[in-house]
């Protein structure tokens, strides 16, 4: 038995990811535990379908157990949600190795590249700060100052999903982890590149296909783009933008002071985000903030954030429970190696997770009260408390 766990927002699954895990099982995975993004994703947006939804999917196209990543996690910087994505799969005390794509396919050259930038870091903290004064995003002036030094490094670190695999094996050093590392050579279509190519596509891509209405089948797996096509005949696809005048209400009636407590802003952020509650419109506020320094999907991950009302404090606690959202009988093997392994608790309910620690109140909390958001962006609102109520796919087939 070999479990091997993947770290994925599914968003929505497509050629790419199925590529992803029948490589991982011709590794030698004979099980494979997911950790998914809940309802709203690392790029400051909804998700495309409910949560429950995906994990079911998930389950049918090749993950045998999926775990939700919570919600301050999921809506984190790159690090953040690393950190708590390697985390949960540490703690479930069953995952062998941990697998993900990267444009470098070499997880020994990520792991130089990590040791490399992690020591720029440090010793060119200075220059960093300097360059960031500029109005630089902090990864674009550690890679200027890598670059002078390590080029091959800084080529590794400027590739969208080589940063988060770097990321990953950062948070397995940090967590003391001993799980392995495989790494897979993305192919194809690049991360959000807005073109198909033999029958693979972005994320990106799709999305913005079934916001057209386009035909997606030949890009995904028939279940996928039958319940895409379900979701968007029944009202039940989600958009940021129908959160748009509940975000300028929340930005409209805060202060400044409850700004500056929200994750991820700092260095005068707060100042420069409440200045924009004066926006008529969604798209007006984001590119009212923004500049070089804070990019559209940080600045969408804030207003999300102060929306839910994430804090600096929820990111100081790493998980204190798993949340399952689907398995299948393989995943009931890995929950069943776990049984006497596992760090934290790990089960479905919510109301009974909520009850371990003030912790995990408090982690339930901020899950219940974004799946409540999100039940706001969809085209067809649902009811309030959706969380408490929800039944999680068990697929014994």
């Amino acid at each position: 038995m070999k479990v091997s766990g993947i770290i994925c927002e599914y968003n929505p699954f497509h050629n790419g990811h199925l590529y992803h895990i029948r490589k991982t099982r011709e590794n030698g995975a004979t099980h494979i535990a997911a950790v998914m993004s809940g309802n709203f994703v690392q790029r400051g947006d909804t998700a495309i379908m409910d949560k429950l939804e995906r994990a079911r999917l998930a389950v049918r196209s090749g993950a045998d157990l999926v775990i939700e990543l919570p919600v301050q996690y999921s809506l984190s910087s790159a690090e953040n949600f690393a950190l708590g994505a390697v985390s949960l799969l540490d703690s479930l005390g069953a995952v062998d190795e941990i697998s993900f794509g990267s444009e470098c396919g070499d997880a020994e050259k990520l792991r130089k590249a990590m040791e490399t930038v992690d020591l720029a870091a440090v010793t060119h903290a200075d220059e960093i700060r300097q360059i960031m004064e500029k109005g630089y995003t902090y990864p674009r002036a550690l890679n200027s100052v890598v670059r002078g030094y390590d080029p091959e490094a800084a080529d590794i670190i400027a590739e969208p999903n080589n940063t988060l695999a770097t990321e990953y094996i950062r948070a397995l050093k940090r967590l003391g982890s001993d799980m392995s590392v495989f790494t897979l050579k993305r192919e194809k279509a690049s991360h959000d590149s807005m073109t198909a190519e033999g029958g693979f596509a972005s994320a990106s891509l799709i999305r913005e296909m079934i916001d057209n209405g386009s035909d997606i089948d030949e890009l995904t797996t028939p279940e996928w783009s039958a319940a895409v096509a379900a979701a968007v005949s029944k009202g039940e696809t989600a958009s940021l933008s129908r959160l748009e005048r509940v975000i300028l209400y929340k930005l409209r009636t805060c202060s400044v002071e409850e700004i500056a407590r929200i994750c991820d802003v700092g260095q005068g952020l707060e100042h420069r985000i409440y200045g924009a509650r004066m926006a008529g419109s969604l798209d007006e506020l984001l590119f009212t903030v923004k500049t070089k320094r804070y990019t559209m999907a940080r600045i969408r991950r804030i207003m999300l954030a102060l929306l839910i009302g994430i804090t600096k404090e929820d990111m100081e606690h790493l998980p204190p429970y798993g949340r399952i959202l689907a398995f299948n009988e393989r995943g009931r093997e890995i929950l069943a190696r776990a049984k006497e392994k596992a760090k934290i608790p790990f089960a479905s309910s919510i109301a009974k997770l909520s009850q371990i620690s003030d912790t995990a109140e408090r982690f339930a909390e901020l899950e219940i009260r974004a799946s409540d958001i999100y039940g706001l962006a969809l085209e067809t609102v649902t009811s309030a408390q959706k969380d408490y109520r929800a039944k999680i796919m068990i697929d014994m087939e």
